[in-house]
């Protein structure tokens, strides 16, 4: 099973927002993971509260993980933290350039979390293809 890793510093956010969007749509197919450099206590609120608005999604039992706390990833994906991206001792396969919601409106948190959305079901997209 192919395991893709998104990746920012602290893993409280956007990062979290992908893996959990990763696992509702793929179904199992494939295993997601998300990581950071730096630990948090808790993820963000407001993530885990649209999430469960618009998706049903819970994601109160995720938590901030180190890139160490996970496996090695065959595709790693960076949430766009630019020059600030943790190294994890590989390049990256891509990077997504995403703002930061954190600390913004909801709608400016909704347009992330809908451009998160369609760049995971493209990965997956672009994953079942390469596995048919």
């Amino acid at each position: 099973m192919k395991s893709i890793a998104f990746i920012c510093v602290h893993n409280s956010c956007r990062s979290q927002i992908a893996e959990a969007l990763g696992r509702h749509f793929a179904g199992g197919r494939y295993a997601f993971y998300s990581a950071g450099t730096v630990l948090v206590p808790a993820i963000n609120a407001d993530a885990v509260r649209l999430m469960r608005e618009i998706y049903g999604i819970d994601m109160g039992a995720q938590h901030s993980k180190l890139t160490g706390d996970i496996p090695a990833p065959d595709i790693a994906i960076s949430m766009g933290c630019g020059v600030q991206c943790p190294f994890i001792g590989r390049g990256f396969d891509e990077d997504w350039g995403l703002i930061d919601p954190t600390g913004q409106s909801d709608d400016v948190f909704r347009g992330v979390i809908a451009q998160i959305e369609r760049r995971v079901r493209g990965l997956i997209a672009q994953l079942d293809g390469e596995d048919n």
